[in-house]
């Protein structure tokens, strides 16, 4: 199978989880006022709110993936290092939330910066090649 055709899936299915978090974290909300704590819920938020709508980004990148004309090697690699950086990214603040304290770092916030250099270096290298792509 190609790459195009598969982390899509990956992408789709990994939704499917954030909505489970987003039933949680209501639950959390509505009827568990308070056990969170205020910092804690303010980290799962985060995490939730950026894998929601990086994971909505990683199916408009995997569309365009193929108009970029790279060899499926480069198409996997450009692919998995996008969909690493989502889970990197909104995992880190999932992470921070767990081990965390308010106003420090943490190995969450040092995961969350990793997978927002993961995703931009996915992103430049699917715009480089769309630019070639276009010169071709």
């Amino acid at each position: 199978m190609e790459p195009t055709e598969v982390l899509p899936i990956v992408a789709i299915v990994s939704i499917v989880t954030v909505e489970f978090g987003g039933h949680a974290l209501l639950r959390f909300i509505t009827t568990d006022s308070g056990r969170l704590g205020a910092f804690r819920e303010r980290f799962f938020r985060a995490g939730h709110a950026h894998a929601g709508v990086l994971l909505v980004l990683s199916l408009v990148y995997l569309l365009y993936l193929p108009r970029a004309g790279f060899p499926d090697g480069l198409e996997w690699l450009c692919g998995g290092i996008l969909l690493a950086g989502v889970l990197a990214q909104s995992g880190g603040f999932f992470l921070h939330l767990a081990v965390g304290e308010e106003g420090r770092r943490s190995s969450g916030t040092l995961l969350t910066r990793t997978g927002a250099l993961l995703l931009g270096g996915a992103l430049v290298a699917l715009a480089a090649g769309l630019v070639r792509a276009a010169g071709s």
